[in-house]
């Protein structure tokens, strides 16, 4: 009775890690070493300190009133939803955040409705309420409709309510910041409404695998919910895996959390979150469980990758000079340590030096190639391509393409939606819904995932920046067709060297330059982006001839344009079937997967114009 267990789930950017850390602030056993607002105890990766998202779930314990309280801070992101759908069976109620201005959005409903199914009990908590225009009636009247909408039971929707501004570190019964004192309010929610761990004292032990993390010195660790029984260091239990294969395994470890650290345990006990190590080959939704009467859990599902990506060896002629790991047994080893610890990538290799990556969505490889970048790899990768599948009709037997799908939500000025419902209806979008308020634009579609591949950049120039976009997975459907997409080319450079000012301003005359002068450049390597449909050679390390003439235009000065700077995702996002992304630790380039203009030539020529990684 001493115990809660309790995930914090909502919509992306919704506060989630925010009030995890007011959490901790603020709990007994917790003392910050650096108290600044600013500083968030949760999100310790640098990846997610920079984009302010949470990309893999983590446990924290903390205490209140002598009664610990696991909490797992989980992604708000679609692309890491799977995280969400594991850690539901870990814990026994949600702490569901809602933005006091936007209300339920896309992502709220995915994990409201995990939860909903799960049986749990949730809290529903409007944070934010310090932002301008914020609207929290107006926002918990949505969130009675979701919860209606979603198919809750009587007894989940009536939900006690907690109002916060969780950068304040603030909570209250009432929308009032100015009545608020503390986070306490929401200490004594949690205690008082999330219920306790059931635990069936007559079962055997049984432990179910739902994260996994890596220790350099304890190997991989297992973090999971004790549903029985009881665990300490040294047991022999039985490690059932996924295809229902028995074997005999001693623990070398077993921890329990305290703060935001895994500490020793000598004994868990049933209704604990634990991680323990000692089984090299565990995976997620295994179950550990009593030799002498073994007895499985029910496995988790694991969602199927819906897009792929080519990783191949860096072939440029500037392989070697940036990172320290270039070659294809580097790339394989850190390409088979990720599968270890996330179970929504697969990876296959068709070739000693290509491996075809495949995950969740274009987020979850980003994010997969940034750290890859920033621990010292250099590679090379493909345009982002949907998996699909094929099954058999069930009325004609015939074999039929299916495609994945997503519902997208948007929010813009109204004065764009006009422009917006154009770009998705090209890309093959279907508008399910359109709601104007207050000046904006809220728009539903449903779009092939292929459509939404490339479609950032086109977005947010068409509504000036001011567009909101979220999408989810809905679900395979049946192959919609082919789209035009738009024709675009790019400014490749026709010679090696370094760039000149001189050269650039005839090249900028041709498009939009996505690189400074004196940098190094190769034979092949996309420096620009056309005007204009189709690829133009452009050489910008032209230099101007000197003489001792004085010139008619001397004097007069052109200036150079300030080039669009290209991170990871816009080159990704940017690249077309027969472009490649070179990665290093200190630049991100894009470049023709043939670099001679004579190869392409030839091979378009021949009708065999192929992707180099593919």
């Amino acid at each position: 009775m001493n115990l809660r267990n309790i995930a914090i789930i909502a919509h992306v950017d919704h506060g989630k890690t925010t009030l995890v850390d007011a959490l901790l602030k603020q709990s007994e056993n917790f003392k910050m070493k650096n108290n600044t607002p600013s500083d968030l105890i949760m999100d310790s990766n640098d990846l997610e300190r920079e984009r302010g998202i949470t990309i893999f779930s983590k446990n924290a314990a903390i205490k209140y009133n002598g009664i610990k309280v696991n909490i797992v801070d989980t992604p708000g992101h679609a692309d890491f939803g799977g995280e969400v759908e594991r850690i539901m069976r870990m814990v026994d109620g949600v702490l569901l955040l809602v933005d006091a201005k936007e209300g339920p959005m896309p992502q709220t409903k995915f994990v409201l409705r995990k939860a909903i199914q799960a049986g749990h009990k949730a809290i529903v908590v409007i944070n934010k309420i310090d932002k301008q225009d914020a609207r929290p009636q107006w926002a918990l009247n949505q969130t009675y409709d979701l919860f209606i909408e979603l198919g809750a039971t009587d007894e989940q929707v009536d939900f006690p309510v907690i109002y916060t501004s969780a950068i304040q570190g603030k909570a209250g019964l009432e929308p009032n910041l100015n009545r608020m004192v503390d986070i306490q309010p929401l200490f004594e929610t949690i205690i008082n409404h999330i219920p306790f761990p059931k635990i069936d004292e007559n079962k055997p032990l049984q432990m179910l695998t739902v994260n996994l993390s890596y220790d350099n010195y304890k190997g991989k660790i297992a973090i999971g919910r004790l549903y029985s029984g009881n665990l300490k260091k040294g047991d022999w239990v039985m490690h059932i895996n996924r295809n229902g294969e028995m074997k005999k395994v001693q623990l070398n470890s077993v921890m329990i959390f305290e703060g935001l650290n895994k500490i020793n345990a000598e004994k868990a006990q049933a209704g604990e979150v634990v991680a323990i190590a000692g089984i090299p080959d565990i995976s997620i939704g295994e179950t550990i469980t009593s030799i002498d009467n073994p007895m499985p859990l029910p496995t988790i599902a694991i969602d199927e990758p819906t897009i792929k990506m080519t990783f191949g060896v860096n072939t440029s002629p500037f392989s070697g000079k940036e990172g320290q790991y270039t070659t294809s047994r580097n790339i394989k080893e850190r390409l088979e340590k990720k599968l270890e610890t996330d179970v929504a990538l697969k990876i296959n290799q068709p070739s000693p030096d290509k491996w075809i990556v495949a995950g969740r969505g274009e987020l979850h490889l980003a994010i997969l190639i940034e750290k890859m970048r920033r621990e010292g790899f250099e590679l090379e990768v493909s345009k982002p391509q949907v998996i699909f599948k094929e099954c058999p009709d069930e009325k004609t037997g015939k074999i039929k393409k299916l495609e994945p799908v997503e519902l997208v939500s948007i929010e813009t000025p109204e004065n764009f939606s006009g422009i917006v419902i154009e770009i998705m209806g090209k890309r093959l979008g279907i508008i399910k819904d359109m709601k104007v308020d207050n000046g904006h634009a809220f728009m539903d579609f449903t779009i092939p995932t292929r459509g939404l591949i490339g479609i950032k950049n086109e977005f947010l120039a068409a509504t000036k920046g001011l567009g909101i976009m979220n999408s989810i997975f809905l679900g395979y459907e049946e192959y919609k067709g082919e789209y035009a997409a738009n024709s675009r080319g790019s400014l490749v450079a026709s010679e090696s060297g370094i760039s000149n000012a001189y050269g650039m301003i005839t090249a900028q005359g041709r498009g939009q330059l996505f690189i400074e002068p004196a940098i190094n450049v190769y034979e092949g390597m996309v420096v620009g982006q056309n005007a204009k449909a189709g690829d133009i050679m452009v050489n910008i390390c032209k230099t101007k001839e000197l003489s001792n003439m004085r010139s008619k235009n001397m004097g007069v000065q052109e200036q150079l344009e300030v080039p669009k700077k290209m991170d990871l995702e816009d080159a990704l996002d940017y690249i077309g079937d027969d472009e490649l992304v070179e990665v290093t630790p200190q630049n991100i380039r894009i470049r023709k997967s043939m670099l001679l203009e004579i190869d392409r030539k030839k091979a378009k020529r021949t009708g065999n114009l192929e992707k180099k990684l593919v």
